[in-house]
């Protein structure tokens, strides 16, 4: 017996092989957003432990309260990493 081989059959291995690709680029994509998401958190609580050390007086200085600490870095490191820095 000899194996045959049809044109339809490439074709179908091709859009198999093709799916199996994006899925894994998906799966990647994904990946790369939860690393990039922990790393901004990370950042956040380093910024926040930084403050949170800070007197009240000091942070009235830098525009900043104790009460509002916590959402302030919250919102500034957002702000970078999604690119919508004013600065």
């Amino acid at each position: 017996m000899t194996a045959q081989f049809f044109p339809s059959d490439a074709i179908e291995t091709s859009a198999q092989a093709g799916r199996l690709s994006c899925r894994f680029n998906s799966i990647g994509q994904r990946l790369v957003a939860w690393a990039n998401t922990c790393v901004d958190h990370w950042e956040a609580a380093a910024i926040y432990e930084q403050l949170s050390a800070l007197s009240d007086v000091e942070l009235g200085r830098r525009g900043l309260s104790r009460a509002g600490l916590a959402q302030d870095v919250h919102d500034a490191v957002e702000s970078v990493s999604s690119g919508t820095n004013s600065e």
